[in-house]
C-alpha cells in the first residue's frame, strides 16, 4: 500500500486517501530508511482501507500538547520513551490496557526493560521500537600502537582508566587536541557512569530523585576529571564537534577518538562507511567488572483525543510486532548485501524479532570485526536497565543535564551543581499530576 506523505504531521490528517478510508496522523516518525518503509506498508495493510499519513520525524512538545489542547491532536505519535510518563501524567496520552487486550497484543515479546519505561502507576501508555545498547566502542590500532589492549580501557578500574585515557590521548606540538584518549559521554551518558557506581538516579517508581548521592558526585568529579586532563571542556567540546562522525571521516577512520561509550547503531555506521577500522567493542562494565547497559529508545502512543484510537492500536500493534520487525530487517540485510556490507543487525525492544534476527539473518563469518563488535552488543544486552517512568521524566532530565553542563563549563563546581538539581527535579516531582 502507498504510503500517504504529510509535513506537519499534527491533526486529523489533510492528504488524500485513494483507497477511500480515514487518513490518519501521526508525529515523530519520517520515513528516513527501508526498515521504516517495509514497516509503515505492513501496518497500513493491517488497517487497510485505512491508512496513516505519516508525518515529520522529530517530535515537538509544544506542538504536541498545543494540538492536544486544541482539539487537534494527531492519531498517532512516536516519541522518547523517557517522555511517555510525563505526557502520561498530563492526560494527553491513552493508557493502552483496552487497546492491548482489543488486539491481543502480546506483551511479553517485548523487553521487560522498555516496558517499564512506558508503564505509570501500573499503566501501559506506549509500545515500545527500537533498543538502543550502549558499549564500549575502541580504535584498535590506536590500542595497539600504545601496547595496550580493550582490558586496559575497561570502566571496572577508574584509576587505571584515566591514565590510559592520558596515554591515548594525543597533542600538536603547540597544545592542541590531536586525539581524544577516552570521552566519557557526559552529560548524556551520567546514568550509565551512576549506574557503574551503584547510584540509581531516581527511584524506582519514578518519584524520588537521589540527584545529591556522594556516589553519584563522585561520578561526576571522575568523568570530568578526563575531560579536564584532556584539554578542558571548551577544546574537548570543540575538537568533537569538529568530526565527520558518521561519514567516511569518522573519527575512528581519521584517528581522532581512542574510545567512548556509544550507541550499537554505530556498528552499522562503521560497516557502511569505514569497514576497514580496527574497531573493537566491549560492555561498559560497573566497579565490580559486571557488565551494565543503558536502553533506550522510542515508543508509539496514541493521544488523547485520537479520532481514529482503534485503527492507530492495530497500526502501533503491528509497527512493533516480532514479523514486521523480521521482515525490515531481511529488506535490510539484502540491501546490504547488494552493496557488499556488512549486516550488523537490528537491536529491538522485541526479543522474538531478535532471536530471528541475530539468530538468522546477521551473517558475519569472515568479519570478525563486526562479529566481535555485535556479540559484545548482545552480551551487555542481557544487563539492560532504564530509567523508569516518571510524571516528570522530561523535567527530570532538565535538572541534571543542566547540572552537568553548569560543571562542564565552570559556572558551578560539582557539588553545588547536583544540589541544585536535586532541588529542581524533587520540586517538579512533586508538582507532578498523581502525586
Amino acid at each position: 500500500m502507498a504510503v500517504l506523505a504529510g509535513c506537519g504531521g499534527v491533526g486529523g490528517g489533510s492528504g488524500q486517501n485513494p483507497a477511500g478510508g480515514a487518513t490518519l496522523s501521526t508525529m515523530g516518525f519520517g520515513l528516513v530508511d527501508e526498515v521504516a518503509q517495509v514497516r509503515v506498508d505492513l501496518a497500513n495493510k493491517a488497517i487497510a482501507p485505512d491508512v496513516v499519513q505519516v508525518g515529520g520525524s522529530t517530535f515537538d512538545a509544544q506542538q504536541f500538547l498545543s494540538a492536544v489542547a486544541s482539539g487537534t491532536a494527531p492519531d498517532l505519535v512516536f516519541l522518547d520513551r523517557q517522555l511517555v510518563g510525563t505526557y502520561a501524567s498530563r492526560g494527553t496520552l491513552m493508557p493502552l490496557g483496552d487497546c492491548i487486550a482489543r488486539n491481543g497484543v502480546d506483551m511479553s515479546q517485548y523487553r521487560d526493560a522498555a516496558v517499564q519505561e512506558v508503564t505509570l502507576d501500573r499503566k501501559v501508555y506506549g509500545l515500545p521500537e527500537f533498543f538502543n545498547n550502549r558499549v564500549v566502542l575502541m580504535n584498535g590500532a590506536a590500542l595497539q600502537a600504545a601496547g595496550m589492549t580493550s582490558a586496559d580501557l575497561s570502566t571496572k578500574d577508574w584509576p587505571a582508566l584515566a591514565a590510559a585515557a592520558a596515554k591515548l590521548t594525543r597533542t600538536t606540538p603547540d597544545g592542541k587536541l590531536a586525539r581524544i584518549g577516552f570521552d566519557p559521554k557526559i552529560p548524556e551518558f551520567l546514568p550509565l557512569w551512576a549506574k557503574a557506581n551503584g547510584v540509581d538516579m531516581i527511584s524506582a517508581d519514578g518519584r524520588t530523585a537521589n540527584l545529591d548521592d556522594p556516589r553519584l558526585l563522585e561520578v561526576l568529579e571522575f568523568t570530568l576529571g578526563l575531560i579536564q586532563q584532556q584539554g578542558g571542556w571548551g577544546a574537548f567540546k570543540a575538537y568533537r564537534e569538529s568530526f565527520d562522525f558518521f561519514g567516511k571521516e569518522n573519527p575512528l577512520a581519521t584517528d581522532k577518538l581512542a574510545a567512548w561509550p556509544m550507541e550499537d547503531f554505530y556498528l552499522n555506521q562503521v560497516a557502511n562507511n569505514s569497514p576497514q577500522v580496527q574497531l573493537l567493542a566491549a560492555p561498559f562494565t560497573d566497579r565490580r567488572g559486571a557488565p551494565i547497559d543503558l536502553a533506550t529508545g522510542s515508543a508509539w502512543a496514541i493521544p488523547t483525543g485520537s479520532k481514529h484510537p482503534e485503527q492507530a492500536c492495530t497500526w502501533i500493534k503491528t509497527m512493533s510486532d516480532a514479523p514486521t520487525w523480521i521482515a525490515a530487517a531481511q529488506a535490510r540485510a539484502e540491501k546490504r548485501r547488494a552493496d557488499g556490507k556488512a549486516f550488523t543487525g537490528i537491536y529491538t525492544a522485541n526479543r522474538k524479532a531478535d532471536e530471528k534476527i541475530f539468530g538468522e539473518l546477521v551473517r558475519l563469518e569472515g568479519q570478525p570485526v563486526f562479529e566481535s563488535a555485535v556479540a559484545a552488543v548482545l552480551k551487555a544486552q542481557d544487563s539492560a536497565f532504564t530509567l523508569p517512568a516518571s510524571p516528570a521524566g522530561a523535567e527530570f532530565r532538565t535538572a541534571w543535564q543542566s547540572a552537568v553542563t553548569r560543571v562542564l563549563e565552570g559556572r558551578q563546581p560539582p557539588a553545588a551543581a547536583l544540589e541544585q538539581a536535586q532541588q529542581e527535579a524533587q520540586r517538579a516531582l512533586d508538582s507532578a499530576p498523581g502525586r
